[in-house]
């Protein structure tokens, strides 16, 4: 990667990368942009117009669409066999739900915040197709721009995120976990230092990259039988996307069908959520 006119290029090895983006902000950089959220590689950061960029070194290879396996598969992802915890973006555990993450198309990544209280987050927004947040576990706090005043995810609620919408997450409780459903794979996240949370303007009907923000609380779910086996579910005003919730199956999972239209079910300790792709 070469750097842009007016940036320095830094490549970093990959247990060096975060602790030089938090030497950076103590030096009163700004941190503009990170990607990817679950194990950043790249970095921007300003400080009184001098940019650096941040690199991991070696770069990971993102397998392209069209060398994709896109054969119906299922995989067990229950803690003997899903992949690694690591921690990504605002000190938050990530761990990779799809293998091969569809070719690059989208990544389903089990999200768990390990300690109580105050989220180290900041405003910021990502550059996406699509993304869908489905609370698990605990209660997180979060805030939209446009929408309101700040709320609680509270297990089985879920929210969609439209592109570029502002957004933070301000606090949780201990061990909270979320599914979040994310197109592109790979995708860069911006934070904005200029705007506050919440706005002071309420637009539930403000429409961003062709979406509008919904969100799906636990409560307002309609139970009824599905297709799969001792799973039930219950429709949500987001366009393609079903919450879920299963008492017998054992086992936590991930499946993928790619009969049209192409699915994704994943469901964790009895709960969880269903996707149709072809929507986004």
């Amino acid at each position: 990667m070469n750097a842009q006119p007016g940036e320095t290029l830094l490549q970093i090895s990959p247990d060096e990368f975060a602790r030089t983006v938090d030497d950076l902000e103590r030096e009163s950089f700004r941190l503009l942009m990170i990607k990817p959220a679950d194990s950043p590689l790249e970095a921007l950061l300003q400080r009184s117009g001098e940019s650096v960029r941040l690199v991991q070194s070696p770069m990971s290879k993102v397998q392209s669409q069209k060398d994709a396996d896109l054969r119906p598969w299922t995989v067990d992802i229950g803690p003997a066999s899903g992949s690694e915890w690591k921690v990504g973006r605002a000190g938050m555990m990530y761990r990779d739900l799809v293998p091969d993450r569809l070719g690059g198309r989208l990544i389903a990544s089990h999200i768990r915040i390990t300690e109580g209280g105050p989220v180290a987050d900041k405003v910021h927004y990502h550059k996406i197709d699509f993304q869908v947040i489905y609370c698990l576990k605990g209660a997180i706090r979060v805030v939209y721009e446009s929408q309101g005043e700040q709320f609680w995810l509270r297990p089985g609620d879920c929210v969609l995120q439209p592109p570029e919408i502002r957004h933070r997450v301000l606090e949780a409780e201990a061990g909270s976990e979320v599914i979040e459903i994310t197109s592109p794979a790979e995708h860069e996240t911006w934070f904005d230092h200029e705007t506050q949370l919440p706005t002071a303007d309420m637009q539930p009907e403000r429409v961003f990259g062709r979406q509008l923000f919904f969100r799906h609380t636990a409560v307002e779910s309609d139970w009824k039988p599905t297709d799969f086996d001792e799973i039930m579910c219950a429709e949500t005003r987001i366009p393609g996307v079903r919450v879920l919730r299963s008492e017998g199956i054992s086992k936590d999972l991930v499946k993928v069908t790619q009969q049209q239209p192409p699915e994704l079910l994943i469901l964790i300790d009895g709960s969880g959520i269903h996707a149709n792709l072809d929507k986004y």
